[in-house]
């Protein structure tokens, strides 16, 4: 089958990180090349991510919205971008330490999005084809060259080859995980770095003003053990009257939580109680509407490890939730798949008008991640297990007398925390348990230096992964030890 192809790229997958590579290649080939995006969806739900809906938290930083815009002049607007916010705010679980990371963001229309990003696309020449189910990637000499699957309207088999394939088919990727060729590419993600999520979309009345429970100008965020075991809470504005709020736990924690309070909810009851004990929230309804049926309940699984260590092989690249990119720390995915799959866009024109698209030509694609983002991830990763260890008397000391302004800003940025103030307490610092808190702090802020030093050494090429694989993984396993 070598030789001509039907397509210069397809993309598996039309939700956020798909469309984005569609209109980044658009952009940078000057619209020369053949692209084609492939959905199981039909075109009215674009990018539906789960029989539930456009299930997402919806909320991105205006940073990462503006990274797109000025590489390929993509902007959104109403009514894809549905309620602007000031930043986050986070409550510790005794409600007495309030931390807030500044920072413009949007609380999107995950719904109305794929709709803006598909006129888009069709504006620059791209094709669609709907409803078709991804089952198999199409070899050729330990190369990718093709993907063949179910077009489930005509009930035939969908088969068209391509000189380069990219998956943007989410976090349980078929495509990736029987990846039939030799690669550097994980293709399973280990269970215990997927968080159960889920979340209501509601209207309502507004019982009375607390602006630790809602408020209309910031992302509320609440750390509780209790509540959402090695998790958090949500409560993210869609407007005055709008809400999305959820949470996300950790299997083991959750598991743990239950057992120890002798109780029995699963992630749907557990978030029913987290409406019912908001005192703002009251006669909730789901939301309707154009915008909102069909969208108002729903979970999915959330991948909260580094990206992929690798995201090419000859003839395939990953971007967005397939390469596990959602940020370790706060389980968002939105921002790094937006810059993922603006930078994979420009780095697959750039190896199809070469004609090479073997792993070593891609290869760089690695690089431009890990340089813009990439880097931060597997310091936040091992801070994450940290976090999700810890009890609530911990996280409330901590939060009160551990954050630093430095700590804070940083945090805003997606950057690991250093804790200097750790060792400015010193023998001020109370109890066996905080004292054990500040010394895995101070451990957490080292090895986070090692790993960004690490990571910003990604090798150049293929030939040099194996030993810098084996060295991540030599100070990863001792760092999971340690918070395990």
């Amino acid at each position: 089958m070598s030789g001509q192809r039907d397509y210069d790229i397809i993309i598996a997958g039309g939700g956020l990180a798909g469309m984005i590579v569609a209109t980044s290649a658009a952009y940078y080939s000057r619209q020369s090349l053949k692209i084609l995006v492939i959905d199981r969806n039909a075109f009215p739900q674009q990018g539906m991510k789960t029989i539930s809906g456009w299930v997402c938290g919806d909320a991105v930083g205006k940073n990462t919205v503006d990274y797109m815009t000025e590489r390929i002049h993509i902007s959104w607007g109403k009514p894809e971008i549905e309620h602007p916010v000031k930043g986050v705010v986070a409550f510790s679980p005794d409600h007495e330490t309030k931390v807030s990371f500044d920072g413009e963001g949007y609380i999107l229309n995950r719904k109305m999005l794929p709709q803006r990003q598909l006129a888009d696309c069709r504006k620059m020449g791209v094709e669609f084809k709907e409803r078709v189910a991804l089952r198999s990637l199409i070899v050729e000499d330990n190369t990718v060259i093709g993907v063949e699957g179910d077009d489930l309207d005509n009930k035939t088999v969908f088969k068209k080859t391509a000189k380069l394939v990219i998956d943007c088919a989410g976090v349980t990727s078929v495509l990736r995980t029987n990846l039939p060729i030799k690669s550097h590419i994980e293709r399973r993600i280990d269970r215990d770095d997927l968080e159960a999520t889920g979340r209501y979309i509601y209207n309502f009345e507004q019982d009375h003003e607390d602006l630790t429970f809602f408020d209309p100008d910031y992302c509320i965020i609440h750390l509780d053990q209790k509540l959402a075991p090695g998790g958090y809470g949500w409560v993210f504005p869609k407007g005055k009257n709008k809400v999305n709020i959820g949470l996300g736990v950790q299997q083991k924690a959750f598991d743990a939580r239950n057992k120890e309070m002798g109780v029995h909810p699963n992630l749907h009851t557990l978030i029913d109680e987290y409406v019912k004990f908001n005192p703002v929230i009251k006669n909730p309804t789901l939301a309707d509407g154009a915008m909102d049926d069909g969208n108002a309940w729903g979970t999915w699984q959330v991948s909260v490890r580094r990206q992929n260590d690798c995201m090419v092989a000859n003839g395939y690249m990953l971007v967005g939730d397939s390469a596990w990119m959602p940020k370790p720390l706060d389980a968002g995915g939105i921002g790094p798949a937006i810059i993922a799959a603006t930078i994979a866009g420009k780095d697959a024109v750039e190896a199809i008008q070469a004609n090479d698209t073997s792993e070593k030509s891609l290869w760089k694609y690695n690089k431009h991640f890990i340089n813009d983002y990439g880097y931060k991830t597997a310091g936040l990763e091992v801070f994450r297990r940290m976090l999700q260890g810890l009890t609530n008397d911990q996280i409330n000391y901590g939060m009160k007398h551990f954050l630093s302004k430095m700590d804070i800003d940083k945090i805003t940025k997606g950057e690991h925390p250093e804790f200097s103030t750790v060792d400015k307490l010193g023998m001020m610092i109370r109890g066996a348990m905080n004292k054990k808190l500040a010394d895995d702090l101070r451990y957490c802020a080292d090895i986070n230096k090692k790993l960004t030093e690490h990571y910003y050494d990604y090798p150049e090429t293929p030939g040099g992964f194996p030993d810098w694989s084996k060295r991540l993984h030599g100070m990863l396993q001792e760092a999971f030890a340690k918070y395990k």
